[in-house]
């Protein structure tokens, strides 16, 4: 049993250039659980969030990095 799907939410990029892109860019990584190891999705800007626990959720990455600051 694990966690099926976290969320890392860097919105003043801090994270190494592998997680938030080059040039660093404030970014939301969802990493999903599939069989037992984790899948890495990034989504920047207006980039609809795509989630296999909320498959409903309509958000993009912006929505959500708006309320960062």
């Amino acid at each position: 049993m694990g966690i099926k799907e976290y969320w890392i939410v860097d919105y003043q990029p801090f994270g190494a250039g592998k997680f938030v892109g080059e040039p660093k860019q404030p970014t939301i990584s969802v990493c999903s659980l599939i069989g037992d190891e984790y899948e890495i999705n990034q989504f920047r800007d207006n980039e609809p969030i795509i989630s296999q626990i909320f498959p409903e959720l309509k958000l993009t990455a912006h929505q959500i990095l708006l309320t960062a600051d």
